[in-house]
């Protein structure tokens, strides 16, 4: 059957054609696209008309760098982020206990807190969480997914004591007497992984599917997603046949590429030998870059940088590759055609990425190959100016600023802070720019994005001119970073990223005009409809 989608305001993201009507869809792709009369002729017997009613349908959102897999295991767990300290942290741990009457020896799970919207900016211990529950083990994330705190009973059932060494990448925080106070970070993290009960097939397809509805809700038709280590104690083998199990039996709504976390040489070789391998899958479920992480947060003071925090006297984060190791991990994958997408937060570890890039493409020019490094936040004019050069992608989450704004000069200093976020500038250089959320870090909410870059406020409005205004982009430019930009980056945006004929049909329909309304409004404009091969699959018109 043939669907028109007529009378509306279609933002096509082709400069040829920048608006139109109404589009023309069978089959799932996009046939034609025009005026309202013209695509009106294309109306038959076997024709479904939709009328849009005036609203604005731009291309199906992309989100080019979120977990989720996480976040449907998140929508699952104990919802940390409204803690305002850490007795408040408690009490809603506690109160979920007993509301899901929790038998003791079951595992507590939680995410989102964060330190910085404590009365006290501390992080908690073993012992805060001992006076909820020494019978049930408790694990809670912090917001950014870099650092969890455990409890007692935890720390037990993992074998985790004073004589457990340290983790190379990686910390375990110690008390005044060596004894582990139940906070880890980075690569220590994998310690308490290993201690917890094994996520099975059948929870991940539960958690993708709950998952898959959130980011339907916020318009998104597309997302690139870092999951292969996400299932605790499951393997990637068995995150990769859950979401083949998913598109076989028609219930994958959303198409997902795979960001591949393979951290050692030893899982990516492996993964190779399965027959695995970048691009493997289908137009619903598809293996992408090989994903890096190089670093921390800076919430978590973990972020690796050439300077010492301004807030952390001799900390300068944590870098979990030493050179080498990294050089080894890029070069196999460039080797093999397959992109790189490393995550880098602070300048030091993006340092580190673009000389591992360097070195791979000055030995094997040529490979068809999209590297890129996601997050790019503490940059300086030599960093900005290397994305050029070696033709990096930057992902890039503007609703990063919703938070961060209010910490980074805290954090690296006024001055440093000058250079960072400084996306306009990226984009001005020509440097291929993708948007996306990093949700559950933050909700995968697009509108919210568009509203960060374009304005450059926290969700509250503030500042009111917006930090660093200079480097606020257009509506378009933030529209493009979650469409085209963001498909480029997946190797797609032949087939998805603009309203053109051949194209898959993947729409979003708005409730208002977003290249009209008052910009400071754009983060209050809801999705009516989001259209995934022609299918309505959230909303309706």
């Amino acid at each position: 059957m043939k669907k028109i989608f007529s009378n509306g305001k279609i933002a096509t993201m082709e400069r040829e054609k920048p608006f139109a009507e109404g589009v023309v869809v069978s089959d799932g792709k996009i046939i034609f696209v025009g005026s309202n009369d013209d695509v009106l002729r294309y109306k038959d017997d076997d024709t479904q008309v939709i009328d849009l009613k005036g609203r604005l349908m731009v291309p199906g959102f992309i989100d080019s760098h979120m977990h989720l897999l996480n976040l449907g295991f998140f929508m699952k767990s104990i919802d940390l982020s409204v803690a305002k300290s850490i007795e408040n942290l408690k009490a809603l741990i506690t109160d979920f206990i007993k509301e899901n009457s929790i038998e003791a020896g079951r595992w507590v799970l939680g995410r989102g807190w964060n330190q910085d919207h404590f009365d006290v900016k501390v992080f908690p211990t073993r012992y805060d969480l001992d006076d909820i529950s020494k019978e049930h083990p408790i694990v809670i994330t912090r917001a950014c997914g870099h650092a969890v705190v455990v409890n007692s009973k935890a720390l037990e059932l993992c074998g985790i004591n004073r004589h457990t060494k340290q983790v190379e990448g990686g910390s375990i925080d110690l008390d005044h007497n060596g004894e582990p106070n139940g906070i880890f970070r980075e690569n220590a993290i994998e310690l308490i992984k290993e201690g917890m009960p094994k996520d099975d097939i059948k929870s991940i397809k539960d958690a993708i599917m709950a998952a898959q509805e959130k980011a339907l809700s916020y318009g998104l038709t597309s997302v690139q997603s870092d999951d292969l280590e996400s299932a605790a104690g499951a393997g990637y083998e068995d995150v990769i046949e859950a979401y083949r199990e998913l598109v076989s039996e028609g219930k994958m709504k959303i198409r997902l590429y795979e960001q591949c976390l393979l951290p050692t040489m030893d899982k990516l070789m492996s993964f190779y030998d399965k027959g695995y391998y970048c691009h493997w899958g289908d137009e619903q479920f598809k293996l992408g870059p090989l994903k890096i992480l190089t670093d921390g947060s800076l919430g978590a003071r973990t972020a690796y940088l050439t300077k010492e925090y301004n807030d952390s006297s001799g900390n300068y984060g944590i870098a979990t590759y030493t050179q080498d190791e990294l050089d080894k991990l890029v070069f196999y994958a460039h080797e093999r055609d397959m992109s790189v997408a490393i995550h880098c937060i602070g300048d030091k570890a993006m340092y580190m990425a673009f000389e591992s890039i360097e070195k791979a493409k000055k030995t094997m020019p040529g490979k068809n190959v999209r590297h890129s490094i996601v997050h790019c936040q503490i940059t300086d004019e030599k960093l900005l100016e290397r994305f050029r050069e070696l033709d990096v992608i930057a992902h890039v989450q503007p609703i990063f600023l919703d938070y961060d704004l209010h910490i980074v000069e805290d954090r690296i200093g006024t001055e440093r802070a000058k250079w960072t976020y400084n996306w306009k500038t990226l984009i001005d250089k020509g440097v291929n720019v993708a948007f996306g959320s990093d949700c559950p870090v933050e909700p995968c909410n697009v509108m919210h994005g568009i509203y960060a870059a374009v304005t450059r406020k926290d969700l509250a409005g503030c500042p009111e001119n917006g930090w660093l205004p200079e480097q606020k982009i257009s509506v378009e430019e933030a529209l493009f970073g979650f469409t085209l930009g963001a498909a480029y980056a997946s190797f797609e945006e032949k087939m998805k990223g603009s309203i053109k004929e051949g194209k898959l049909a993947d729409f979003t329909v708005l409730s208002e005009d977003i290249f009209e309304i008052e910009h400071d409004r754009l983060k209050d404009v809801e999705i009516a409809a989001t259209i995934v091969n022609g299918e309505i699959m959230w909303g309706s018109l």
